[in-house]
């Protein structure tokens, strides 16, 4: 089992906290029979979320193969078309991707 990402820690967190309070208040329950329901039902609760937020999304059979062309959205009447742009799936990133500024063709501003 992958290890939980920072945002799902969170996310799971914030809502036990958050639902643990609102449901005591609501509740306003002082058993504490009734405090150990609620504590599950928040665990639970936070368990739940930080298992489904921030989920990232894996590539399944609808996800375009590497280095195909975006379909293009539906466009309304009077809207100009926009072409997509196909790139080979074989170019390489580095032919993409322009060179880095070197430290002499940087100038330093003066104001």
């Amino acid at each position: 089992m992958p290890r939980p990402t920072a945002a799902q820690l969170f996310y799971g967190s914030a809502t036990v906290v958050v639902s643990t309070i609102a449901m005591l208040l609501l509740s306003q329950t002082s058993t504490g029979r009734g405090i150990a329901v609620i504590a599950t039902a928040a665990l639970a609760l936070g368990l739940l979320v930080a298992l489904t937020a921030a989920n990232p999304r894996r590539r399944g059979r609808h996800a375009a193969p590497a280095g195909a062309a975006a379909r293009t959205p539906a466009v309304s009447p009077g809207v100009a078309e926009i072409t997509p742009v196909q790139v080979p799936a074989d170019t390489a990133a580095a032919a993409r991707v322009p060179e880095p500024r070197t430290a002499a063709a940087e100038q330093p501003v003066h104001h």
